[in-house]
């Protein structure tokens, strides 16, 4: 159903939670993929067993997207092992949960370096290996339209994130690159277990959801899936949010 087989995809942050589950869903749908992480050198090898499983390739590369030699050198052994790009999800994150009135400079810095900046220099190198088109997602979170206890550096760099891929749209439309965003809900991944009210969070998200469950990594996944499918050829720009009508209840 969906052509993707011989395809090949970067999943930045693949090596837990949704990164994981997106990486592994492109892959039982034919894509061949690369998995970057920075700290969890095991939880990336986990992912990468579980692709190869299903019979796709895995390269596994360690690479901090905030400092741009990383990125660069990441790119490289891309080229160097497929010689080409189809899919770009940009999923890596990171940010300090503090108060506003508590932040540093360098807290700020780190946030929009890592969540928003990365998708610029991710997109500036992969672009090029991009020859006949391909697909560009970047992960953002419901903190870039609304205010999160806690949650400021990462919010505000989901929103310039947001901003960023409808940039990125204008400019690469015409060399047939999509490039949109998932935005997730309250999904329970390790990211979440950081929050000191992530019970709170989740009981609230469960109440307020209409379809009256959770979201899940896999739906996220799913989402994804279907924005790298040649259904997705006119969505251009666009945020899709996925957390069963959570959003809507203001």
């Amino acid at each position: 159903m969906f052509q993707l087989k011989g395809k090949i995809a970067l999943v930045t942050g693949g090596s837990r939670g949704i990164g994981r589950a997106i990486a592994v869903r492109l892959a039982q749908h034919g894509v061949d993929i690369v998995v970057n992480y920075v700290r969890h050198k095991k939880d990336a090898q986990e992912t990468a067993a579980e692709v190869e499983k299903l019979g796709r390739e895995c390269l596994l590369v360690k690479a901090n997207v905030a400092k741009e030699s990383d990125v660069a050198a990441m790119f490289a052994m891309i080229e160097d092992r497929f010689g080409k790009l189809d899919i770009l999800v940009s999923n890596a994150a990171s940010g300090v949960l503090k108060p506003a009135m508590e932040l540093t400079e360098r807290h700020w810095n780190w946030a929009m370096d890592i969540n928003a900046r990365a998708l610029l220099t991710l997109v500036q190198h992969g672009a090029p290996l991009m020859t006949g088109g391909g697909r560009v997602i970047a992960v953002s979170s419901l903190g870039a339209i609304r205010a999160i206890e806690n949650y400021t550096t990462v919010g505000a760099s989901k929103a310039a994130l947001e901003s960023l891929v409808r940039h990125l749209a204008v400019e690469l439309g015409s060399r047939k690159i999509n490039v949109n965003t998932v935005s997730a809900g309250a999904v329970d991944t390790d990211a979440l277990k950081k929050f000191p009210n992530r019970d709170e969070i989740l009981s609230t998200a469960l109440r307020r959801t209409p379809m009256g469950r959770l979201t899940t990594a896999d739906d996220v996944a799913d989402v994804a899936l279907f924005l790298c499918s040649q259904f997705s050829t006119m969505i251009q720009g666009q945020v899709i949010t996925v957390d069963g009508g959570y959003a809507i209840r203001g």
